[in-house]
């Protein structure tokens, strides 16, 4: 295995577990080498990935780095540790699969374009979603036509987390930490890919990542919690349709999350966690199986530069950034309390929704419309950011 592309993960807990499968999988397919894990707490045990005698484990990056020389580095961190980690892999010489959000404004997006750019290397973002089969043949679909001229994108989901979810890490549910934007939260993190999937719907509207001309913001909360836990979320881009994102993270009913595409000629609907897809003339969703694992994808760019592209390369992600930076921007999320919730559990089980959200948040989604346009009586008026053509 020594001429293998020796693969290395930082934060190897938590959610890096996923990762390690993904890596325990190419391992034993002879693809890659696992050489090290990297974790600041002792490393969790992961009976679907164990981890060879001969890999190293460290708490420091840097240390790992000058140990392990891996040529791929997957970084599992904090949203708000991502830029220096991987400005330090990529000045080792190694490529690098960034997990979401990639960065946390345009002025980190640009510093680690420049970075790229001087090194030679390659960032992949952990946007899985954009790997699915399903999400191709929607996209094809709306190149040919079939859908007419598209009208308007949306994405509604509707999600439950309690209290322990909040108290899994220092940064979670905050804003910020030391002194340095956190940006988590619903629209940033777990509910991220509904939004770049949108984003990449409407790339295959316009034949190009969408230029966003104004964003528009409204946030809420159910918990004393720093960010927002429910959103609506309207992208207009200076070219294609408007995107609604409407997502929640104190539902009722579970939704896993879903893309809609309206056109002149038909609707669209993309559930893209399951890879389910309708299209018209569909009776019913059916299942669009394959998808391009992120990891495996990097592998055969590195061997093949030109002829096989990065999935999810940090350029594509621009959009979401600069929706990230406009929701960063947004005031506190008001908070939602009193009849407009119920409370169920205690401790670390509680967990708070919203009444009535799903139906609201659908609609709004479906009608490409933010929830203080549709008479919600405990919607407050959206933040808006103009943007100009340099701005993004």
């Amino acid at each position: 295995m020594s001429g293998l592309p020796r693969v290395a993960v930082v934060g190897a807990n938590g959610h890096g577990r996923w990762h390690r499968r993904v890596v325990a999988a190419l391992h034993e397919a002879g693809r890659v080498r696992l050489v090290a894990l990297v974790d600041v707490r002792p490393i969790e045990d992961e009976p679907a990935a164990p981890v060879p005698a001969d890999v190293t484990v460290h708490t420091e990056h840097r240390e790992m780095l000058a140990v392990a020389r891996p040529d791929v580095v997957v970084v599992c961190t904090p949203p708000h540790t991502h830029l220096p980690i991987a400005l330090d892999v990529l000045a080792a010489g190694a490529d690098v699969l960034l997990e979401k959000p990639p960065v946390l404004d345009m002025a980190e997006h640009r510093t680690l374009v420049a970075a790229l750019a001087d090194t030679g290397r390659a960032c992949q973002v952990g946007f899985q979603a954009l790997g699915s089969a399903a999400l191709a043949e929607l996209s094809a679909a709306i190149r040919r036509g079939v859908l007419g001229t598209v009208t308007g994108i949306g994405t509604v989901a509707a999600w439950q987390r309690a209290d322990g979810y909040y108290a899994r890490a220092p940064w979670a549910g905050r804003r910020s930490l030391d002194g340095r934007p956190v940006l988590d939260g619903a629209l940033a993190n777990p509910l991220a890919h509904a939004v770049m999937q949108c984003l990449a719907v409407a790339e295959s509207v316009v034949g190009a990542p969408v230029r966003p001309a104004r964003i528009e913001v409204e946030r809420y909360r159910v918990r004393p919690i720093e960010v927002d836990d429910t959103a609506a979320l309207r992208v207009v881009g200076h070219a294609g349709p408007p995107i609604v994102a409407a997502v929640t993270l104190a539902g009722e009913e579970f939704v896993a999350g879903e893309v809609v595409v309206t056109g002149t000629a038909g609707r669209a609907v993309l559930e893209y966690p399951t890879d389910r897809l309708l299209l018209p003339g569909d009776d019913a969703p059916r299942t669009v199986p394959g998808r391009r694992g992120l990891l495996e994808n990097l592998v055969a760019h590195r061997a093949d530069p030109r002829g096989v592209p990065l999935i999810a390369p940090l350029a594509r992600t621009a959009p979401f950034t600069t929706v990230l930076e406009a929701v960063q921007a947004a005031p506190e999320p008001t908070l939602l309390d009193g009849d407009l919730v119920s409370v169920n559990g205690t401790g670390a089980d509680r967990s708070v929704t919203v009444r009535g959200v799903n139906a609201v948040l659908r609609q709004a989604a479906e009608q490409g419309a933010l929830l203080s346009e549709l008479a919600v009586p405990w919607a407050v008026p959206p933040v808006r950011a103009d943007l100009t053509e340099g701005d993004d």
